[in-house]
């Protein structure tokens, strides 16, 4: 086992092609709950752009465990916004970047990326409006979307990212409305790129931020970044969840780039639905799905399917 993990961080680090990526700019003693999707999101998602990032964070976790200035984690700067400006707020800084860059040149004012970094209340929720904006204008920002399935900062509420039969402490028996597709809709604005990640494939997150940091105009990726107290699970289990979401398609892990779409390696196959593990392996490690109808579960099956069978419609008319 332990020559396993070695073997699978000299591949991670040979992977890593610049300095910058093996540092850490998210840094140790932050306040993320043990086993926190969110901080093995951000982490990669910095050592991709470095710390020539402007972070802007909506009301969300990310707020709260930062800490108190001077002793805050994040290696960069970072902004605190309004529950429902942070796409706002971010093409706010990107246009103030590029009035620098024409009026100072040779600064590099250029080279700096605006970043947003949300929960899912902030995103297809609350923030939609600002981020829809922001995409129609096709401001020069990455949006990230790190999405945990609740508003878990205030209290394990449903949010309209939570999935079908779902328990949050205000869907006690179960969420009756699905998961909302972010990524679709994000797609559907025309926007240059739009990308799907989980944390348990941190060196897919790496390189689609960095491919994002090339690209000019509104970016979005969306990460999907397990709960342990939300979710009610052993924190240990973070990234093996994650892993169990891919594979049996609960997440599809995929790009758009200038409406091409490209699925990862690891969910190519699972455009054919036999090679898919059994749901039921992914909830049944949650005890928020605890006391599911068969019901429910048939009908989260089929859900998940016809998503499945939109990406193949998809890829299907790319190749005619």
């Amino acid at each position: 086992m332990e020559n396993w993990r070695l073997n699978k961080m000299v591949t991670i680090k040979q992977a890593l092609d610049d300095e910058v990526a093996c540092n850490e700019w998210f840094l140790p003693g932050n306040s993320c709950c043990a086993g926190c999707g969110l901080e093995i999101a951000l982490r990669w998602a910095m050592k991709a752009l470095g710390p020539n990032t402007v972070l802007v964070t909506p009301a969300s976790c990310l707020n709260v465990v930062i800490g108190l200035w001077p002793k805050t984690a994040p290696n960069f700067p970072f902004t605190n916004m309004a529950f429902a400006a942070g796409a706002s707020a971010a093409t706010g800084i990107s246009e103030a970047l590029k009035a620098k860059a024409y009026r100072f040149p040779g600064k590099n004012w250029e080279k700096i990326t605006t970043l947003v970094f949300a929960g899912d209340g902030g995103t297809t929720d609350i923030g939609i409006q600002a981020l829809s904006g922001a995409a129609e204008r096709n401001s020069n920002i990455i949006y990230t979307c790190y999405d945990n399935e609740a508003y878990m900062n205030t209290g394990i509420q449903r949010s309209s990212s939570t999935p079908h039969g779902a328990k949050t402490t205000t869907t006690t028996l179960g969420k009756e409305r699905y998961k909302k597709n972010l990524p679709a809709i994000m797609a559907a604005h025309e926007i240059p790129y739009v990308a799907t990640c989980s944390i348990s494939e941190p060196l897919d997150i790496y390189k689609k931020y960095k491919k994002a940091k090339t690209i000019e105009g509104c970016k979005y990726i969306h990460i999907l970044a397990p709960c342990p107290p939300g979710w009610n699970y052993p924190s240990e289990d973070t990234v093996e969840i994650a892993r169990l979401a891919v594979k049996t398609g609960v997440w599809p892990l995929y790009e758009i780039e200038n409406g091409i779409l490209r699925m990862h390696k690891k969910s190519h196959p699972l455009l054919d639905p036999s090679k898919r593990k059994p749901l039921i392996d992914y909830l049944s490690r949650q005890k928020r799905f605890a006391g599911m109808s068969e019901q429910s579960l048939i009908e989260l099956q089929q859900n998940i399917d016809n998503d499945w069978k939109m990406l193949a419609s998809r890829l299907h008319a790319q190749e005619s």
